[in-house]
């Protein structure tokens, strides 16, 4: 697993759940429901102090795991694999950065 703080380009269905995005260049579609939770921040580390009112987006990260698969076969992985990603969205900004890159899942041979 490898840990990132990449700038990525994610569309989202009405729900706004992670659908599709685009990262280094090459798009991916997301094949599998995306699991949503928070994560607190060390937002002490990275900020003097914390403005008064300001909450959401300064005490927790909002992330989002998400399986994609390239959306064009011609990509460098092949179309069967899937990568598992863990995607970020700033409340603020509403911009979202890849976090974490988990090992690409295989189908099993038979």
């Amino acid at each position: 697993m490898g840990l990132f703080s990449e700038g990525v380009d994610v569309v989202c269905t009405p729900a706004g759940q992670p659908s599709e995005l685009t990262w280094s260049g090459r798009h991916y579609m997301v094949c599998a429901e995306p699991v949503h939770w928070y994560e607190r921040r060390q937002w002490w580390v990275e900020e003097t102090r914390a403005p008064l009112g300001t909450g959401p987006g300064l005490v927790d990260h909002e992330i989002w795991r998400v399986q994609v698969r390239p959306a064009d076969a011609k990509e460098k992985l092949q179309q069967d694999e899937t990568l598992t990603l863990d995607l970020t969205r700033n409340t603020g900004s509403g911009r979202w950065r890849l976090l974490r890159i988990h090992d690409a899942l295989r189908p099993q041979s038979a």
